[in-house]
């Protein structure tokens, strides 16, 4: 396919035919909504005839959308599987890469990290994700912070797998503060495991996402996985282990240096959080705010932001996300001065 006289804005059209009908099923996806979402995010039009598709808009956009879907086909053909989000990120990467006009999905390195398990690879969905795997295997200390659905403590227990199925580690600690999210939830019945449970649920739901669950079973009773909360941390050390503190925003000044505190030899730590959603009580500083800012620049730590643009739920989640964040900024400029201190 020749561009080079063709202008960018011009309109185009592709014919792509693949070869298994089977796979090229799963790729237009259930009712053709991996084609629905192409067209929305690149604005083409793909109209489908069995394993063709025809593809019609300008010339980057007919050549971004043959790029998502050549690379999409061939993580079928080797055995792959498509997982909701997957299209999103193949759309976020090929953005992040620039028009590959000769691109070959056969031999082209990815240009997004993975993580390796032996259930199935992880890839990084967009570029600060990608920013985010690079900086767990290079750092002891990694902080991923940003709002919610941008796969920081997915990515984060993914990592800790990964670390533990190659043994680089001997066990993962999971640990949340146990703050109740603006709800007063009284007491809760059954036996310590039960009562903190429902904290932590977020984690669990991850490990069964990531590993065969009689193998996060058995891992729980062993001790090889451990899940608990903040306060069980205190006067322990770390060591051989990958350590994860998740929604760190509610920890308090005190309770993130006692847990940074705790690593030991051979050991990794990831700290995740979201700083618009502190359910710290009025007055009290987030203990990730303030590691952040005081541990950013120290040799072996890096700290990934995430951005609205980089939620990987329902596409919705995103513009929920920046239509509070604009809230946010309107409220803070439209805010009267404050009064000098006297």
């Amino acid at each position: 396919m020749n561009w080079a006289d063709t202008p960018e804005d011009s309109p185009s059209q592709v014919v792509l035919a693949f070869d298994d009908n089977r796979l090229a099923s799963l790729l237009f996806g259930h009712y053709g909504q991996n084609l629905a979402l192409i067209e929305r995010r690149l604005e083409i039009v793909a109209e489908q005839r069995g394993n063709h598709v025809t593809l019609e808009g300008t010339r980057d956009a007919c050549e971004q959308a043959r790029h998502v879907l050549e690379t999409l086909y061939a993580r079928l053909k080797k055995g792959g599987e498509l997982v909701p989000g997957d299209v999103e990120g193949v759309i976020r990467e090929a953005a992040s890469q620039g028009f590959l006009f000769d691109f070959d999905p056969a031999t082209q390195k990815q240009s997004f990290d993975e993580i390796q398990l032996r259930r199935r690879p992880v890839r990084a969905r967009t570029a600060a994700q990608d920013a985010y795997i690079r900086a767990l295997k290079r750092h002891t200390l990694v902080f991923g912070v940003g709002p919610a659905g941008t796969g920081k403590t997915w990515l984060a227990v993914a990592y800790a797998v990964h670390l533990l199925e190659r043994r680089v580690v001997d066990r993962l600690i999971l640990s949340r503060p146990a703050v109740e999210a603006g709800e007063r939830l009284g007491f809760l019945p059954g036996d310590m495991k039960e009562k903190v449970d429902p904290y932590l649920r977020p984690i669990y739901d991850a490990l069964h996402d990531l590993m065969d669950r009689a193998f996060v079973e058995r891992a729980l009773t062993s001790g090889e996985i451990e899940i608990a909360p903040l306060a069980f941390m205190r006067g322990r050390t770390l060591a051989n282990a990958c350590v994860i503190l998740d929604e760190a925003q509610n920890t308090t000044s005190m309770q993130m240096k006692m847990f940074l505190t705790r690593l030991g030899e051979n050991s990794h730590m990831i700290i995740t959080g979201d700083p618009t959603q502190i359910d710290l009580p009025p007055g009290q500083t987030s203990g990730l705010a303030e590691a952040v800012d005081l541990l950013g620049n120290i040799e072996d730590v890096e700290v990934c932001h995430f951005t609205a643009a980089d939620v990987v739920r329902h596409e919705l989640v995103g513009r929920i996300v920046a239509a509070y964040d604009s809230k946010g900024s309107a409220g803070r400029a439209n805010a009267p001065p404050k009064a000098p201190a006297r």
